[in-house]
Formats: structure tokens, C-alpha cells, sequence
């Protein structure tokens, strides 16, 4: 078997935990602040923000996963107040998303000079390359579009 080391950990010779430290303090958008603290109390504090972010993280995993058990059970339910009220209380937008699919029959006119092109016109390659499909609603978004049936009339 091969032998795995782990790289060990070295501690400086000058670690201080009770050394005093003066560092930034970022409040978002305003103007920063400095502080001074000892190094150890500085650690504890970045342990806990970590330990704070994982939990975090869990629990917002946990509020998606009820947020996908409320929208998914609103429609059927007899008591869609209470499933409001708890969507409310944990800040969940009630939204279901709904993937569609959809026709639209085009008809127009396409306008060509004859001596420039000697006949030799491709009206599905000028159709599809002139057609395009977009959304005036923000609630909607077109994932894809394809041009399908071009013919002369």
C-alpha cells in the first residue's frame, strides 16, 4: 500500500493570538470603518461567518424545497391561504413555471430585383433568416424558434 502524507500545518514562529490588529470593517455601500481587535477574536469571527454561511445555505435549500411543495400542491389545495401565508412568512414568490410550445402561421410579401439575382432566390433561407421570434411580456421567454413550412402562395 502506498503510504499518503498530509501536508502538515506550520505555525509561525511570531503567531500572536493576543496580538491587537486594525483592520477595515466594510458596511455594504458606506464608508468603511476600522477597528482593532486581537487576532484571536478576529478567527472566532471568521469561524462563525463560515458556520453562519453553511447554515445559510442550508436553510435556504430547505425553503426552495417548500417553496417547490407549495407551488406544486396551490392549485389542488382547500386551504390555499394557509399555503399563502406561509409563502409569505418565508419570502417565497408563488410562480410556476410553464414550458410551452406554440405556432405561428406567417404570411407576407418578399420583394426581389430579378436582374440582380438571375432567379436563383432561396425563399426559405430569406424567410428564416428575416423571421425571429420575441416576447413583449417579461413573464415569457423564447428559449428557441424555428421557421417550418416556407412555400409560395
Amino acid at each position: 500500500m502506498e503510504e499518503t502524507t498530509t501536508p502538515a500545518v506550520t505555525v509561525p514562529d511570531t503567531y500572536n493570538a493576543n496580538l491587537l490588529v486594525t483592520y477595515k470593517v466594510i458596511h455594504g455601500y458606506s464608508d468603511a470603518e476600522y477597528a482593532t481587535d486581537k487576532v484571536a477574536s478576529i478567527e472566532w469571527s471568521l469561524h462563525n461567518g463560515r458556520q453562519a454561511q453553511k447554515h445559510n445555505g442550508v436553510l435556504n435549500g430547505k425553503i426552495d424545497a417548500v417553496k417547490e411543495i407549495i407551488c406544486e400542491a396551490y392549485a389542488d389545495s382547500g386551504d390555499q391561504d394557509t399555503l399563502r401565508e406561509i409563502a409569505e412568512a418565508l419570502d417565497i414568490e408563488l410562480i410556476k413555471e410553464v414550458l410551452f410550445t406554440a405556432s405561428i402561421e406567417v404570411s407576407g410579401t418578399y420583394s426581389y430585383n430579378i436582374l440582380e439575382n438571375d432567379y436563383d432566390m432561396d425563399l426559405e433561407s430569406e424567410v428564416t433568416d428575416a423571421l425571429y421570434a420575441d416576447s413583449n411580456n417579461g413573464n415569457i421567454q423564447i428559449d428557441d424558434t424555428e421557421v417550418c413550412n416556407v412555400r409560395e402562395c
